[in-house]
């Protein structure tokens, strides 16, 4: 089985009703998989290709999946997701998906289902790409 990663989507965008609370509960729990905040604002942040705003109505039944390297960081983004205000959605455990598809669900601040899933020993050919554009 291949998975493709990257060739998707360009962004998606989340709105959320509380900025500060998303921070802090998006900041945490893609630290545990080694992801950082790619862009910071006052009213917006910028995780590869997830970007979240503030909105008065936020969205609603979303599903985001982060890739884990592990099944240990999938128990981790779960334990920090649920200290971090997030609510159990399906705790850590080995799904029907495929063979070896190990994932846990958190609901995040404003109600929108986040897994994070481990498939198993996968090799990589890139472990990223870079997109630069030639406009400055």
């Amino acid at each position: 089985m291949k998975f493709y990663r990257g060739r998707l989507f360009d962004h998606v965008n989340v709105k959320v009703r509380d900025i500060q609370k998303s921070k802090n509960f998006y900041r945490s729990v893609v630290e545990t998989l080694g992801h950082a905040f790619t862009q910071e604002e006052k009213q917006s942040f910028i995780i590869d290709e997830l970007m979240v705003t503030e909105s008065s109505e936020a969205s609603q039944a979303i599903h985001l999946a982060f890739q884990a390297e592990s099944a240990v960081a999938v128990k981790l983004f779960y334990q920090t997701a649920l200290e971090k205000g997030g609510r159990c959605n399906g705790a850590p455990g080995e799904r029907k998906l495929h063979s070896g598809y190990y994932s846990a669900y958190v609901l995040d601040p404003d109600g929108n289902n986040v897994e994070a899933v481990y498939h198993g020993p996968l090799t990589r050919s890139s472990a990223y790409i870079e997109v630069v554009t030639s406009r400055q």
